[in-house]
């Protein structure tokens, strides 16, 4: 059975990470040609050694390398980060709030793909759930994109909007948001492998 390994790159709680390993770490799926995958979440890097995610990995026994962006330059960074990547020989790098901004280092030598809470184009950044709250748009959203030079701008491989609720707190809209990533991230792997699952 054919095996495509997967590394996820993760900066805080890893919510959405640990959604991903127990919705598709180990589990099989068909591929273009009727094939049986499996795939596997080979390891996970962190830049911040004081996220949440490290520990609740523990369970999971899949490797965390924890590697601290702290006092390095970014391209210096980013070249540390591909090497260790390699090492794992991923099919596919998937960034999980992974917060960091990365340079074509990175952008141009490892297969990405990024989950970012809003409707692409809108509401590009670091605090796109507030930007998109206070918008006069009456909807938010999700996108899952192909990871390029230019931040929050790689093609879409699957987006959702998230209609707003007259009256609801920014804590309650961000709630959702996030619970449309859970649905969301998985079926957006799957599709960037050009996978299916098992009828």
């Amino acid at each position: 059975m054919k095996t495509i390994r997967l590394c996820i790159l993760f900066s805080g709680t890893g919510s959405n990470m640990l959604n991903l390993i127990r919705t598709l770490h180990l589990r099989e799926f068909i591929d273009e040609r009727d094939c049986v995958c499996r795939i596997e979440i080979v390891a996970t890097l962190c830049n911040n050694p004081q996220a949440k995610g490290i520990q609740a990995l523990q369970e999971f026994h899949i490797p965390c390398l924890v590697l601290s962006h702290k006092g390095l330059e970014r391209e210096v960074y980013d070249a540390l980060l591909v090497r260790e990547i390699r090492r794992y020989e991923p099919a596919l790098c998937v960034l999980s709030g992974f917060m960091r901004i990365l340079t074509p280092i990175f952008t141009q030598h490892i297969r990405a793909i990024n989950i970012h809470p809003s409707f692409l184009p809108h509401h590009k950044g670091a605090h796109a759930i507030r930007d998109s709250f206070e918008s006069p748009q009456d909807f938010g959203g999700v996108s899952v994109h192909w990871v390029s030079d230019e931040l929050d701008s790689g093609a879409i491989i699957a987006q959702e909007k998230l209609p707003k609720v007259a009256g609801e707190s920014l804590e309650d809209f961000e709630a959702r948001i996030h619970e449309l990533e859970y649905k969301l991230f998985p079926q957006a792997i799957l599709r960037a492998l050009a996978l299916h699952t098992r009828s």
